[in-house]
């Protein structure tokens, strides 16, 4: 059976600024079956979906649902009602280096969110969320969120789901299905937090080693699709980045400027350039240097479906075509 990942994976597409964009996550615990459009088509009451989606709007948070691994996690052994109350657990985490923080609380009234500041989540204060729902910081181990939503892409259900389980039954602490994170065709998709990189293609013993440097404060950059807290080309140019000087300190490097270098003087003139549109990407270390690192957009070639069922089309694609550093600036005396 032909899919969008195998598509992917024998193009060998490359995975590198390919992250959903997300400054803030919002995650809460829904338990059962999510429809494609999970806030307004799972037992979720999908007017207070509509309503969480109005109020983060352009707040920089993005909402999903979540759930533990299992055939529709803890609502088939009873036949329960899903919508019924019961406790659930509610993660917000902040991505953006120098800032990044992860909280959780549980509450039985999925109603409570509309209390919060989304416009404060957005911009990494997380006061609003332990305010209005008891919440704290969270001491417990990363999460590993899975994409598992068939109902999105089949290959999420089908290469997901089988991750999710695996990792639960081995032990592995934090492990949740996630509702939808982007690239179905990257499955098995995967985002963790509390710093918010994406990896593609992961298996079992990958996000065992994925999480262990989250633990020591690491970023493992095999597989990554970039931090959710930037735009894909400072996600592709940091890749880049840490790929040149090996840093692999998680939260060392920051993009600090992004400008569209697409109109600059001699652009179309750069090697791999082709008149594609281009960003120029300044990157800062927390020991002091920089870089300047040219990120162009291209096509993927031959074209692939970029979701099962989708017409043929050319995905777009963050090529790094030049990493400067900056040479230090001397001190004044």
């Amino acid at each position: 059976m032909s899919t969008c990942t195998t598509a992917s994976r024998d193009l060998d597409e490359p995975l590198a600024g390919t992250a959903a964009t997300a400054q803030t996550w919002l995650l809460l615990e829904q338990p059962g079956p999510w429809g494609a459009h999970a806030l307004t088509s799972s037992r979720l009451d999908p007017a207070l979906g509509r309503a969480l989606e109005a109020s983060a709007g352009k707040t920089g948070v993005r909402i999903a649902l979540i759930r533990r691994p299992g055939r529709h996690a803890d609502c088939h052994k009873d036949h329960k009602d899903c919508s019924a109350p019961h406790e659930r657990r509610v993660y917000a985490a902040h991505t953006t280096p120098g800032n990044t923080w992860l909280h959780s609380a549980v509450i039985t009234d999925p109603q409570r969110l509309l209390d919060l500041d989304f416009a404060s989540l957005g911009m990494g204060l997380p006061q609003s969320f332990d305010a209005a729902l008891g919440g704290a910081a969270h001491t417990g181990d990363p999460l590993a969120l899975v994409c598992t939503n068939g109902k999105r892409d089949r290959c999420c259900a089908l290469l997901g789901r089988p991750l999710a389980a695996e990792l639960a039954a081995s032990g592995v602490e934090g492990v949740w299905e996630v509702t939808h994170l982007g690239g179905h065709r990257f499955s098995p998709t995967m985002l963790v937090l509390p710093y918010g990189y994406a990896y593609g293609r992961v298996q079992a013993h990958h996000v065992k080693e994925i999480l262990q440097g989250v633990r020591e404060g690491r970023v493992i950059t095999e597989g990554c699709r970039g931090n959710s807290a930037w735009e894909r080309p400072g996600q592709a140019a940091e890749l880049a980045v840490r790929a040149a000087t090996g840093e692999d300190r998680a939260g060392a490097l920051t993009v600090v400027r992004m400008t569209d270098g697409t109109d600059l003087p001699g652009s179309a003139d750069r090697p791999g350039s082709g008149g594609a549109p281009r960003w120029e990407v300044t990157l800062a270390h927390t020991d002091g240097r920089r870089w300047q690192v040219t990120v162009a957009r291209g096509a993927e070639l031959p074209p692939r479906p970029e979701s099962c069922g989708s017409p043929l089309g050319s995905p777009a694609s963050m090529a790094v075509v030049a990493v400067h550093e900056h040479a230090p600036v001397p001190a004044l005396r």
